[in-house]
């Protein structure tokens, strides 16, 4: 059996918190009162993954005990960084070579609230993925989420975004 992680992710993120946590107790076995949806959707997957693909190996968890038996750990927050008072006078826009376009670059978020839920489209080089599916514009996601056709730039409100810059 192969996981289509992206479908599952996109499927658990629709679930209310207390469906997840009926589901990280399906999945792994244990209850939990966690009410982090970020920390539950990730065990989920990661306890799915190691049910279809294998999890660590005795050797690896060994390993990784050892390691952290010998481990020091860190009790206080490294110390920030404070920038000099005149390093906004050295700081220079640099030109990147790429020029602008109206298609977003390749690793962009695009996320937009629709009826009560939060829609997001992952820019690739080959076009936009949504819920685990691909596509080759934002008009085909947009069309694929309403059932009517839309302007992809209009619907994420892509046009409105530019010009308030």
């Amino acid at each position: 059996m192969r996981l289509n992680v992206t479908k599952e992710v996109a499927r658990l993120q629709k679930m209310t918190c207390g469906e997840l946590r009926d589901q990280f107790e399906k999945v792994t076995g244990e209850t939990t009162h966690a009410k982090n949806r970020k920390w539950l959707i990730r065990r989920i997957i990661w306890r799915m993954q190691a049910s279809v693909e294998g999890g660590l190996s005795e050797d690896a968890i060994k390993r990784i005990r050892e390691l952290a038996d010998g481990a020091d750990l860190r009790v206080t927050s490294p110390a920030t960084r404070r920038l000099p008072d005149d390093a906004d006078k050295r700081i220079r826009a640099m030109p990147t070579g790429i020029q602008s376009s109206s298609q977003p670059l390749p690793g962009t978020l695009i996320t937009r609230q629709y009826k009560g839920r939060e829609i997001r489209v992952r820019v690739t080089p080959q076009g936009f993925e949504f819920e685990g599916e691909f596509f080759s514009s934002l008009s085909a996601v947009a069309k694929h989420i309403t059932g009517s056709h839309w302007s992809g730039n209009r619907f994420f409100k892509l046009d409105q975004q530019e010009s308030n810059q």
